[in-house]
């Protein structure tokens, strides 16, 4: 059953009760992808014996396998150089590859590991990029991500998003967690644990902290909680609900909803829960508030026009504007990062999907082929979005190209997620 922001806005969160394991990793399933893929061949680093697992190869090779614009070319039964000097172009380009990752791992004294990787260009027999890192072995996916992030914006021209991080809440047993994972859903996390629902985890602009709604308190509460330290603070606990905390730019101040004065409004204040100011008015209910990254517009989603819709309405007030006409129903918005593009959820024939509505044209796109899509959200470079969905009667995440072309579907056995927000 997908929630209405509407009739319950942001306050209701539908979880299953499937039993997981802690310990359990994700599975990534690719679906798709671009037409023209550039094809890169990633050698196994060679060195060090005991170097943790998978391999670095695998976790970059996988990383850039899950945008759709890259395919794996196989290695094997190819010499396995190390180092430029050691690569025959020839054979590469007989194999079809585009790049070319190469590298090796060497052991130092207290178990940490000098990494070192090349990227050439087949084609041009030229190097790309070379880095250095040293590390210990619970840096090793970080690496292997830093890896991926290089390869991908050397030959997409695009920073890659792989160091980034996401969260969701999931819920095991009676309880909720709010975990913070890797952007491919591995090395998760739990940040707080609560027999009452937790919804709408936000990343601050520096990924530092994290916004949520919290039902601890038998209310929705708004807190801002520390990913260094853990501490945290109430930031929204007035009277009636607070719901749907959205970070400005600059991390220094927030909007929120409110019930205090009214039926679900927007509000503004600082990260500290001071300098509280009301932004919308009337007897309808405004929710999901986000900001524009020059932080001076707010989209969000309103019944005001007598179904719910997006709206804009400028930071330091106004008349807000309508956004969305086509479908009757568009809720839960998220703007990419460079301002360009409008992901949202639609309902179209009892079927909620992932749209992407480009603002300059208005033009809109179906992004997902599920029915029960909720909870959009762009990846920091803005090539992707993160989202929930229902398969096989629990919750999952996904991610989607902006083309819809590739979809992946990060699971785990047994949970139930829901409520992701893709971090910087």
């Amino acid at each position: 059953m997908l929630r209405s922001v509407l009739l319950f806005p942001l306050f209701c969160l539908v979880l299953l009760s499937a039993p997981f394991s802690a310990r359990a990793a994700m599975e990534i399933q690719v679906i798709g992808g671009a037409a023209n893929k550039i094809a890169v061949a990633m050698v196994p680093f060679q060195g060090a014996p005991g170097q943790p697992v998978p391999p670095l190869t695998q976790i970059a090779g996988d990383d850039l396998e899950r945008s759709g614009q890259f395919r794996r070319v196989d290695v094997g039964g190819t010499p396995q150089p190390v180092a430029p000097a050691q690569v025959n172009y020839g054979v590469w380009r007989n194999k079809g590859a585009d790049a070319l990752v190469i590298g090796q791992v060497a052991a130092l004294p207290g178990g940490r590991f000098e990494v070192r990787f090349y990227l050439l260009d087949v084609i041009k027999q030229t190097q790309l990029a070379a880095f250095s890192y040293t590390i210990s072995s619970t840096q090793w996916r970080a690496t292997a991500h830093q890896i991926a992030d290089i390869v991908f914006e050397k030959l997409t021209g695009t920073p890659g998003a792989f160091s980034s991080r996401i969260a969701y809440v999931q819920k095991q047993g009676k309880r909720y967690e709010l975990r913070v994972a890797d952007a491919d859903g591995q090395n998760p996390r739990t940040v707080m644990r609560s027999g009452e629902s937790v919804i709408s985890p936000r990343f601050s602009p520096d990924g530092a902290r994290i916004a949520y709604v919290s039902f601890e308190d038998k209310k929705p509460v708004v807190y801002v909680q520390s990913l260094r330290d853990g501490g945290r603070r109430k930031v929204a606990a007035f009277k009636g609900s607070n719901s749907a905390p959205a970070w400005a730019p600059d991390g220094r101040r927030m909007a929120v909803v409110l019930t205090r004065d009214d039926a679900s409004q927007i509000y503004l204040l600082n990260a500290d829960g001071s300098g509280l100011s009301r932004l919308t008015r009337g007897g309808n209910l405004d929710t999901e508030p986000v900001f524009t990254p020059d932080g001076k517009t707010i989209y969000f989603t309103s019944d005001r026009g007598g179904s719910a819709q997006i709206y804009q309405v400028a930071a330091n007030g106004g008349e807000p504007k309508r956004v969305t006409f086509s479908g009757s129903y568009n809720v839960s918005p998220a703007l990419s990062p460079d301002g360009r593009y409008l992901a949202y959820i639609s309902r179209e024939d009892g079927r909620f999907s992932v749209v992407l509505h480009e603002l300059a044209s208005g033009q809109t796109r179906v992004l997902t082929d599920t029915a029960r899509d909720e909870s959009p959200s762009f990846a920091p470079n803005g090539q992707a979005v993160l989202y929930a969905t229902v398969q096989g009667g629990r919750g999952i995440l996904g991610t989607v190209s902006l083309d819809g072309k590739t979809r992946a579907r990060l699971s785990e056995s047994g949970v139930d997620a829901r409520e992701p927000a893709w971090g910087p």
